[in-house]
């Protein structure tokens, strides 16, 4: 059976995207079959591995309404093992039109119910918000993966998120597990870096993946041409950082 897990933070600009793009890519080319689905109105995920977003015409809005099944919203990237369920700028809608359904934090896990053992992985990368798109997809995880930007204020907020994962444990999903909180965008020559990293370690210790997302240029570029980081420059640093952070994954989950 396929793990499902959500990459979320309310807090926009953490490196979720990145994220969810790139490790997808790097379990991809470790042998293991992965499903992305973007939950994102931005579609960012979705054209950063090289799907044309103007074109989708079922994607994650329709599994999201049930008018479409999830297997026929399923396309193929451009990164070896990695599918993707697209988003469209169509889902900005989709909180308002599921308001007043039944079971409506439960849409995304019923639809996708079918597809979980034909993974390996499902990652969710999830809206920069707490609302109904994002409390969906943490009711149809198995886990959640926390970026957090190594900055200022890298800490405020987090509060928010971690009540808000509290309360989907105790409402709608009391399996949820935190995967691990991701440092990301580290700068090893900036002191806050490193006292952002220190103090999220002590906070959190063992909750906190050992490997550390660093600055790197090439990461910023990739998603330009639609690739992943592995397509873009696999030897570049932030390839190298999210294959380790894919191999962590998987020993985790495989011990």
């Amino acid at each position: 059976m396929g793990k499902i897990i959500a990459i979320a933070n309310q807090k926009g600009g953490v490196g979720k995207t990145t994220t969810s793009v790139n490790l997808a890519a790097s379990l991809g080319v470790l042998e293991k079959k992965v499903l992305l689905i973007d939950a994102d109105p931005q579609a960012n995920a979705s054209s950063g591995l090289g799907i044309d977003v103007d074109a989708v015409q079922i994607g994650s809005y329709q599994v999201l309404e049930h008018t479409q099944s999830a297997k026929d919203a399923v396309t193929t990237s451009n990164a070896p093992n990695v599918d993707v369920i697209p988003a469209h700028i169509d889902l900005v809608a989709i909180e308002i039109e599921l308001v007043d359904k039944d079971q409506r934090e439960y849409m995304l896990k019923e639809a996708i119910s079918e597809l979980k053992s034909e993974y390996d992985y499902i990652l969710i990368d999830c809206a920069p918000s707490l609302g109904l798109l994002t409390l969906n997809a943490l009711t149809a995880s198995d886990s959640v993966i926390i970026p957090i930007q190594c900055e200022y204020f890298a800490l405020e907020g987090l509060g928010k998120l971690l009540n808000t994962i509290k309360s989907v444990q105790k409402i709608h999903n009391e399996a949820l597990d935190i995967e691990g909180m991701l440092l990301t965008m580290f700068d090893s020559r900036l002191r806050l870096s490193n006292q952002v990293v220190e103090e999220v370690q002590k906070h959190f210790s063992d909750m906190v993946f050992e490997t550390i997302i660093q600055r790197n240029v090439r990461l910023g570029e990739a998603p330009s041409y639609g690739e992943s980081i592995i397509n873009y420059d696999v030897s570049s640093k932030g390839a190298v950082n999210y294959l380790n952070l894919a191999k962590e994954l998987i020993k985790k989950n495989e011990l």
